[in-house]
């Protein structure tokens, strides 16, 4: 075989190993899982999702676990970092409305701050700044904001402020309110949508054209292709064998519930009505409504 046709069927393979990758934006999981084990890239999320500038994140981890009381439910957040300052970070990436975000972001507030103190610990001053951030593919509450930010204040006056130092961001790709928020925080919420080369403006921010550059270095991973292969094989075996696992104990229910169903009409000797719930679908429904099965 020629050098040529080698090297032509090996950038076949290529490309069939990162056409799928390449699809992916930062709204999906894997590449957001992906993006985020690089500090520098989750210093440049948190500074355009707030608005704000970081002096220097001290340590990150990715897909970070806190448990509970045992027999009680823990949490697993997408991205944790802790600021120089001591602010610690939770962001997380929602594409689809699937739960109570608000009590969700509750939840993990309280166990955010339940490893903060130690046993018997005096007082609560050893309590950190804490930002969630949750990004959404979605509109949470319809207001076509592309930022919602919540934290507890005085109801008989609002511009008095709990002082609890806990704050919740919810982010909306779907928002409409451009003039009312920085062009940085539009411009990266598209891209979370589109993590595309026509998804940055020319005059955007620099730190937007750092993290495209870093999503096209992802991108162009064989490495990462196959492993992002591996993964939706995994996925794709256990969603099938949960439908066949699925079917199989429906069928088994089915069988079941209809021995159930010649067992009450034999007993009542009503060996009409047994025939023709053999035949008329309809009618067996009506039959299994009766007897409660």
């Amino acid at each position: 075989m020629s050098v040529n046709k080698q090297l032509n069927m090996q950038i076949s393979n290529e490309e069939e190993i990162l056409a799928p990758l390449r699809k992916l934006n930062l709204l999906d999981d894997f590449l957001f899982d992906v993006a985020t084990v690089d500090l520098e890239t989750c210093k440049i999320i948190l500074e355009l999702s707030l608005g704000i500038h970081i002096k220097k994140l001290s340590w990150r981890e990715g897909q970070k676990v806190v448990h509970n009381l045992p027999g009680y439910r823990g949490i697993r957040m997408d991205f944790y970092a802790v600021a120089e300052d001591g602010t610690v970070f939770d962001v997380e990436m929602q594409k689809r409305n699937e739960g109570n975000i608000p009590k969700r972001t509750r939840f993990y507030q309280a166990l955010v701050d339940s490893p903060m103190l130690k046993s018997g610990e005096r007082g609560f001053d050893n309590l950190r700044p804490t930002v969630i951030i949750v990004i959404c593919g979605f509109d949470l509450y319809g207001y076509g904001k592309y930022r919602y930010t919540f934290e507890n204040r005085c109801l008989e006056d609002l511009s008095l402020p709990l002082g609890d130092e806990c704050k919740k961001v919810i982010l909306n790709t779907k928002g409409n309110n451009k003039d009312e928020v920085e062009s940085n925080l539009v411009d990266f919420l598209n891209y979370i949508e589109n993590s595309e080369d026509e998804s940055i403006p020319e005059c955007c921010d620099e730190r937007l054209k750092n993290l495209h550059n870093k999503i096209r270095q992802i991108k162009s991973s064989v490495q990462i292709g196959v492993e992002y292969m591996k993964m939706e094989e995994r996925d794709r075996l256990i969603r099938e064998e949960a439908m066949q696992q699925g079917l199989a104990q429906g069928q088994s229910q089915g069988e079941t519930r209809m021995a159930k169903l010649v067992l009450e009409l034999t007993q009542k000797q009503r060996f009409s009505d047994l025939e023709r719930a053999t035949l008329d679908e309809e009618y067996r429904r009506k039959l299994f409504k009766e007897f409660g099965l």
